[in-house]
C-alpha cells in the first residue's frame, strides 16, 4: 500500500488521498461502537510494513508514500468526534487534496452490523463527526465508508448505544468486519468510489 497506478495517456499524475477514520480518543473508549472508524485504519495501518502513527493535524497520523510519488495518508482525527473537522481541514489545506480524494470512515447506526456502505456525497445521516467534517468542508461532496453498529435497542438512547463496547457475541464478527472494511478502503484506493459502491453495496 499504496498499489495504484494512476496514469493519464501522456504523463503519470500525482496520486494522493487522505483516508479519515473517526473516533474518541483515550482508553475510555477504544471499544466502543463509535471508534469504528478509529479500529479500521488501525487495521490499514497493520498492514503497511514499517508504518506508525505520529501527531499531527490535530490527530494521530500516517504518511504512506510509493516509489512513484503516490500518496496515502491516514488521519485519526484526536479532536473528539463532533470537532473532526478541524483535524481534516488542516491535512487537506496542508497537502491541497481534493475532497473527492477523501474518504471518511464511520459508524452507522442505520445499518446492521458490519454491513459496508460507500457513498460518493449526500448529507451526514446524522453522524456527528462526518456532519463536522462536512461543514468545516462546506460540501457534501466528500466519500464516505460506513460500518454498521445496528440500531439502539428500544427505549435506550442513540448517543448512549454509540458509546458502548462491542458484546462478546458480536467480537468475531467484529474482526472479520475490519478486516473486510480494510480491503474496501483498499479497493476505494485502487478503483475509486463509484466502482466501490458497486462492489460492496449490494452484499448481503
Amino acid at each position: 500500500m499504496p498499489n495504484h497506478k494512476n496514469h493519464s495517456s501522456d504523463k503519470l499524475r500525482v496520486f494522493m488521498k487522505l483516508v479519515v477514520g473517526l473516533g474518541n480518543p483515550g482508553a475510555k473508549y477504544r471499544q466502543t461502537r463509535h471508534n469504528v472508524g478509529y479500529l479500521i485504519l488501525s487495521e490499514v495501518v497493520s498492514r503497511c510494513a514499517g508504518c506508525s502513527p505520529k501527531s499531527k493535524f490535530h490527530g494521530d497520523f500516517v504518511d504512506v508514500r510509493g516509489k512513484n510519488g503516490e500518496a496515502v495518508f491516514l488521519l485519526c482525527p484526536t479532536t473528539y468526534m463532533n470537532q473532526s473537522g478541524r483535524s481534516v481541514i488542516e491535512a487537506v489545506r496542508f497537502y491541497k487534496i481534493s475532497c473527492e480524494d477523501v474518504l471518511v470512515v464511520c459508524d452507522d447506526l442505520n445499518l446492521p452490523f458490519t454491513k459496508l456502505r460507500f457513498r460518493s456525497e449526500g448529507s451526514s445521516g446524522g453522524q456527528k463527526g462526518l456532519a463536522d467534517i462536512l461543514r468545516v468542508l462546506g460540501t457534501e461532496k466528500v466519500p464516505r465508508l460506513r460500518f454498521g453498529i445496528g440500531d439502539a435497542p428500544a427505549r435506550m438512547d442513540a448517543a448512549d448505544y454509540v458509546l458502548m463496547n462491542f458484546t462478546e457475541r458480536e467480537r468475531a464478527d467484529l474482526a472479520t468486519g475490519l478486516k473486510d472494511s480494510a480491503d474496501a478502503v483498499q479497493y476505494w484506493l485502487d478503483h475509486g468510489i463509484a466502482e466501490a459502491m458497486n462492489k460492496y453495496n449490494g452484499r448481503s
